[in-house]
């Protein structure tokens, strides 16, 4: 191992109280164990070829000049940019799948058994379910429902290449409806189900469209409130019935079930009718994002983004196949949720329906005793995790470890740091995954074979905590939704942390010289600059916002289009992409210093202490400051050491409190190597989490800075020394 790989697995290592003599000796017979083990595996396991591949270049430039594209060394000549052959439309993807699986399995959902109100403690009501088994509908039931659904859409006036939105929540009916609209040319509208009134507003408007597809519950919720101000709205479709009363909405807007559109595209009479199937160049999705920026915006993409997305992602995950199944439930809305979705799809996988309220044994809706979807579906494909869950996951875990007993958690210790030192040579460690890590594997079901992450950054630690403690591959990947999702994944033999991965065999990726940062493609040892990817998988652009378009894409004197990410890299000398910054996160301080507030946050958001955390800084100043998020159980533990007694808001709203939570994550960042100008000089506890639903963070718990800003204005003027009244 080279020092720098030493040192970063010395520094993730855990720590015990083991007694010294005592140590050595168990150090010394897990010696021997390795020593008598390691024949035998060398020869049976066929991990020889996977530390073989682990070694080799992964991604090579197209020519020897400074900013050279880096294309995957499996499509060094040409760019992928189909599935199967002449399959160019996700119609046809889908017809082919239909074709290949038609009596597989393919959409499953839980039917709702039981539904109980419970009281807590608090007086709080939460609503508890018990769930039965997954029902599933085939390739065929699905593609006779999408077909069905298409045409009762054109019964009511849907014409192609025009918009229909859809504002719903994870589910079957989605992917059918998407797959409808796919078919018939209609251009899909997608919306998070998290956005508040106003985006949803501004979303509907300029797509203007006259359709809606929802559920009942963001009808009564959501829509039913804002509906007025969509004056072109006439029609709601309602995909799991319809609510209980609807005479509020406004006068000319008519409220259908999925069902009965189903069953007048049925009745309708489409044989003399030419239907217009999609080309390749037509718009699928104009997927709005999440906001992160301000406003939300509609990325353009078409049929040929979306397959040559999926064709690079998929060509990254080995032996993908009918005996896998995936558990759905991050927002079909966001682009990775749909490529992973269209993916399996395209594969003859099984994809099984959840939501974060009833993922887990333990989740918020799961009443006691009963099985969360996990533990029911048993998923052994690989699973798309925003790094925010991955971060609370880890958290969690190392917080039970803490409350283990001394001999328990020097026991989970040992075999932890073990298995690091072997996974880091490439070795497998299948003893101290059956006896140590079962438990924690079983939070995901206990088959998944492969992790992928995606959404910002994931830290070090949880990177190869989720190695260790899941027993499979986690692999980091990059892209983003003007990317159709697609740009880099991991390959699973890469047990590497920090890295995202080579470029898919759909793209290329170059570095661009960002003077203003000190980024340059000529750097030593490695290239940096701003990321471009290019290939078939680059977006159409912005819906009706050719400015910020002309801002984002260029086109260069080959035709390849760019898209200019705003996020800065560097590669490895094995093809693969490291991000290191973003421009957006750079502040100039008073001083001149500049500050990336990414990496400030990255530094200490794996903390025990925090939840959450966002770094500000001003160009009027001379200091970081950070609003935190903290963890309820580790901030009353270090009130009750320090002797402080309170409510919880008591205890966040204590300058006392601030001072001493400062002190932790000063000592973490100087851990971390941050600069002393880096390091956050004052901090604002906040007692309330940053939820989707607070809109201070993204469906990608990405933070969103604008709404952050705004929200703690007067703290930002108290922390700089301002008066506020």
């Amino acid at each position: 191992l080279s020092n720098h790989i030493r040192i970063t697995m010395y520094k993730m290592k855990l720590k015990h109280n083991i007694n010294p003599i005592l140590l050595q000796f168990i150090n010394f017979v897990i010696l021997v164990y390795t020593f008598i083990t390691w024949i035998p595996w060398y020869i049976f396991s066929g991990s020889r070829q996977a530390i073989a591949k682990a070694k080799q270049v992964k991604a090579k430039p197209v020519n020897n000049k400074p900013g050279a594209a880096y294309r995957s060394v499996n499509s060094l000549h040409c760019l992928a940019s189909v599935l199967y052959p002449g399959c160019d439309t996700l119609d046809k993807v889908f017809k082919y799948a239909k074709t290949k699986f038609k009596d597989k399995k393919l959409l499953g959902t839980r039917e709702i058994l039981k539904e109980e109100d419970e009281i807590q403690p608090s007086g709080k009501v939460f609503k508890k379910v018990i769930l039965g088994k997954y029902t599933w509908l085939s390739y065929e039931d699905v593609y006779i429902k999408a077909v069905n659904f298409g045409n009762g859409l054109a019964v009511l006036g849907q014409q192609p290449k025009t918009n229909i939105a859809i504002f719903c929540e994870t589910r079957a009916e989605w992917m059918i409806a998407a797959q409808a609209c796919f078919m018939c040319n209609y251009q899909l509208v997608t919306l998070y189900a998290t956005l508040g009134g106003p985006a949803i507003v501004h979303g509907l408007n300029e797509t203007e469209v006259t359709t809606i597809i929802t559920s009942k519950e963001l009808m009564q919720t959501k829509l039913k409130e804002i509906v007025s101000q969509v004056p072109l709205l006439r029609h709601i479709i309602t995909v799991d019935g319809k609510p209980t009363t609807w005479s509020e909405f406004p006068k000319g807007v008519i409220v259908h079930t999925m069902a009965s559109v189903q069953a007048m595209g049925a009745k309708a009479d489409t044989g003399n009718k030419q239907q217009a199937r999609p080309v390749p160049s037509d718009i699928a999705v104009i997927m709005y994002t999440s906001g992160s920026t301000g406003v939300p915006k509609g990325v353009m993409i078409s049929h040929c983004n979306i397959i040559a997305g999926i064709t690079g992602m998929a060509e990254r995950i080995p032996n993908l196949g009918e005996k896998d199944i995936y558990i759905g439930y991050l927002p079909l809305a966001h682009v990775l949720e749909l490529s992973a979705e269209l993916v399996c799809l395209s594969h003859g996988c099984r994809i099984g329906y959840s939501s974060p309220q009833t993922l887990a044994d333990q989740s918020s809706k799961i009443k006691k005793g009963s099985k969360g979807d996990v533990t029911t579906l048993k998923m052994n494909i690989y699973k798309y995790i925003f790094n925010e869950i991955m971060d609370r996951i880890y958290k969690n875990v190392m917080n039970k470890v803490n409350e283990m007993t001394t001999f328990q958690r020097n026991l989970f210790i040992l075999a932890y740091n073990y298995k690091m030192e072997q996974i880091s040579k490439g070795y497998t460690t299948p003893l101290c995954d059956s006896l140590i890590f079962r438990k924690v594997r079983m939070l995901l079901g206990g088959k998944i074979r492969i992790l992928l992450c995606g959404g910002a950054p994931l830290s070090a630690a949880t990177q190869r905590f989720m190695n260790i403690c899941f027993c499979c591959p986690v692999g980091q990947g990059y892209g983003l939704t003007e990317s159709s999702g697609a740009g880099t994944i991991m390959e699973v033999w890469d047990y590497t942390t920090g890295r995202v991965g080579a470029p898919l065999v759909c793209c290329e990726i170059k570095l661009m010289n960002w003077e203003e940062g000190g980024y340059y493609n000529t750097d030593k040892p490695y290239p940096r600059g701003e990321i471009l990817i290019g290939g078939p998988n680059v977006t159409v652009g912005y819906y009706k916002n050719e400015v910020r378009t002309k801002t984002d894409f260029s086109v260069d004197e080959n035709g390849q289009r760019w898209l200019h990410t705003g996020d800065i890299g560097e590669f490895h000398q094995d093809g693969c992409l490291k991000i290191i910054d973003r421009k957006k996160d750079l502040v100039k301080l008073q001083a001149g210093e500049y500050v990336s507030l990414g990496k400030v946050e990255a530094a200490l958001k794996s903390l025990p202490l925090v939840d959450n955390i966002c770094a500000y800084a001003s160009s009027f100043h001379s200091y970081v400051i950070g609003f935190v998020v903290p963890n309820q159980k580790e901030l009353a533990e270090l009130a009750r050491k320090k002797g402080f007694k309170g409510t919880w808001e008591e205890i966040c709203n204590s300058p006392e409190m601030e001072k001493e939570v400062l002190k932790v994550l000063a000592e973490a960042a100087m851990a971390a190597n941050l600069e002393k100008f880096e390091i956050p000089v004052k901090i604002r506890l906040s007692p309330d989490p940053w939820t989707p639903e607070t809109g201070l963070v993204t469906d990608a718990f990405k933070l969103k800075r604008k709404e952050l800003t705004a929200y703690y204005q007067m703290d930002i003027d108290r922390l700089y020394g301002k008066n506020v009244k």
